[in-house]
């Protein structure tokens, strides 16, 4: 199945505790159906120090599950992804404008 949201896509959060967060994917796994996007999910993790890096709280963005995500249009509202052939290549728009993404 083709995917609906890419690396690089600007997404925004539709449920959880970031609902509303706009942000961009930085990966995305579609084995476990999810995302990491920058800025959203945020979670505290503690390292231990070591020789070559200081340790203490590092804030680290955490998965989130694709359907708790939408990707925006060139108007910056939220929409659904569709699939189209546009000559020989298979191409995704935006339900709400009908613009390639």
């Amino acid at each position: 199945m083709a995917a609906k949201l890419k690396k690089g896509d600007k997404v925004v959060v539709l449920a959880g505790k970031d609902k509303g967060k706009q942000g961009e994917i930085t990966s995305v796994n579609p084995s476990a159906n999810k995302a990491v996007v920058e800025g959203v999910n945020i979670a505290i993790r503690h390292t231990k120090q070591s020789q070559t890096a200081q340790g203490g709280r590092v804030a680290k963005a955490m998965p989130i599950d694709l359907s708790n995500l939408a990707i925006l249009d060139k108007n910056g509202k939220a929409t659904r992804v569709g699939f189209r052939m546009e000559g020989d290549k298979k191409v995704r728009f935006a339900k709400t404008t009908g613009d390639v993404i």
